[in-house]
C-alpha cells in the first residue's frame, strides 16, 4: 500500500524503509504509530528498537541502528504518540545513536525534533534529516461553513487509541474495491506516513481546525468519497476539541462510531469513563447537524483484538441488535464488514 485511494506516495519523500522506534512504552494505545506502519506499510518497515523497560512490541526482528541500516532502512521513525507529543531525555542516546548509524529520523510529536540540541547539532555534524510530520501548512482559512459536492465519511470514537485510522483505511479500501471512487483523509501522524499526505489536525490552531479540516477535504465529483480519519473523541476531557473542529468541517454524509468492548476508562486520563456508543451518536449528530444537516451513522466499528475469534463474533451480534445497527470488527473482515459498509454507501 505504497500510495493507497489516490493520495501521492511522494508528496512527503520521506526516507525509506524504516526501523521502528518504540522508546520505553508500555502502553499499547501509545504505540499506534509503529503499530499502524506495520499493519499497513509493512514493506516500509525493517525492524524495531526499543528501549529497556517497553512492554509492546511489533513482532518485528529487534534491531540497533547499525544493523538496522545494514539491513536498508534510511530512517528511524518514532513509533510512539503519547500524551503530549513529547520526546523524553532517556531517548535522545539513542536517536542520536541512530543519526550516527546513518539514518534521518522522522516524527510525529509535538515537540519539534530541531528543538532538542542534541539531536540538531548531531544531524547538522553528520548531514542527517530531521523530519516533522506534525506541522500543519501555511495560511489555513477560517472555515466557510459551505457545503461542498461530494460524499464523506468521518469515523469518530468513544474514546483515543481505538480504530479510527484502520476503520477508515478499511472502509477506504473497501469502498476502492467495489469501484466507488474514493480517497482516504489522513488526519494524524500514522495516518499522514501511510497514505503520504494529509493534516496533521491536533497541531492546527483551534480556530482554525474546521478550515484545516476544509482544505483536506475539498470539493469533489458527486460520487466521490472521502474517507475521513478521526480524532480523539467529543466526550474526551482533553482532546474533544480538535474532533469538534474535523466534525465541523468535514461536513461528514455518514460518520461510523469506533469502540473497543471491554474498554472502561479513557486512555491518558484517570477518573473518566469512556463514553458509551449512544452517547457518541448523540453528540455527533446533534454537533455534526450544524454543518450537514442530513449527517446520519453508518454503523459501529469494533475493536476485538482483545477478544478470541468467538467473544467477538458473539459480542458484535449481541451489540448490533440491541442498537440496531451492523457492527463489524474492520481487521476481521466477513459479513459483518461487508453489511457495515453496505449501510454507509446506502
Amino acid at each position: 500500500m505504497n500510495a493507497p485511494f489516490g493520495l501521492k506516495a511522494d508528496t512527503l519523500a520521506l526516507p525509506q524503509p524504516y526501523l521502528l522506534f518504540l522508546g520505553d512504552t508500555v502502553e499499547r494505545g501509545f504505540a499506534k504509530t509503529a503499530l499502524g506502519l506495520r499493519d499497513w506499510a509493512p514493506e516500509k518497515c525493517v525492524g524495531e528498537l526499543a528501549l529497556p523497560g517497553a512492554a509492546v512490541s511489533t513482532g518485528l526482528p529487534p534491531m540497533t541502528p547499525a544493523q538496522a541500516y545494514a539491513a536498508g532502512a534510511r530512517a528511524l521513525v518514532i513509533g510512539v504518540a503519547n500524551a503530549g507529543g513529547v520526546i523524553p531525555q532517556s531517548w535522545r542516546a539513542s536517536l542520536v545513536e541512530a543519526l550516527e548509524a546513518g539514518l534521518d529520523i522522522v516524527a510525529g510529536m509535538h515537540t519539534r525534533l530541531a528543538d532538542i540540541p542534541e539531536l540538531s547539532q548531531a544531524a547538522a555534524l553528520l548531514g542527517r534529516r530531521l523530519i516533522d510530520i506534525r506541522v500543519p501548512p501555511a495560511d489555513i482559512p477560517v472555515a466557510t461553513g459551505r457545503k461542498r459536492s461530494g460524499k464523506r465519511l468521518l469515523t469518530v470514537g468513544t474514546d483515543c487509541a481505538l480504530g479510527k485510522k484502520y476503520t477508515a483505511l478499511a472502509l477506504a479500501r473497501a469502498f476502492a474495491e467495489r469501484g466507488v471512487p474514493s480517497d482516504f483523509r489522513a488526519t494524524g501522524q500514522t495516518g499522514i506516513m501511510i497514505a503520504g499526505g494529509g493534516m496533521p489536525m491536533d497541531a492546527v490552531v483551534s480556530d482554525f481546525e474546521a478550515g484545516a479540516a476544509e482544505l483536506l477535504s475539498p470539493d469533489a465529483a458527486a460520487e466521490h468519497w472521502d474517507v475521513i480519519e478521526g480524532q480523539g473523541s467529543l466526550a474526551h476531557p482533553a482532546y474533544a476539541a480538535v474532533s469538534l473542529g474535523l466534525l465541523h468541517g468535514s461536513q461528514p454524509d455518514v460518520f461510523v462510531v469506533c469502540h473497543e468492548p471491554g474498554r472502561t476508562d479513557m486512555l491518558g486520563t484517570a477518573g473518566y469513563q469512556v463514553a458509551t456508543i449512544e452517547e457518541i451518536i448523540d453528540l455527533t449528530l446533534a454537533l455534526g447537524r450544524r454543518t450537514n444537516p442530513n449527517i446520519r451513522c453508518g454503523g459501529v466499528s469494533f475493536n476485538t483484538s482483545a477478544l478470541d475469534e468467538a467473544d467477538a463474533e458473539e459480542v458484535i451480534r449481541r451489540e448490533s441488535e440491541r442498537l440496531g445497527l451492523p457492527i463489524a470488527d474492520p481487521v476481521r473482515g466477513g459479513p459483518a464488514f461487508d453489511a457495515l459498509v453496505d449501510s454507509c454507501l446506502a
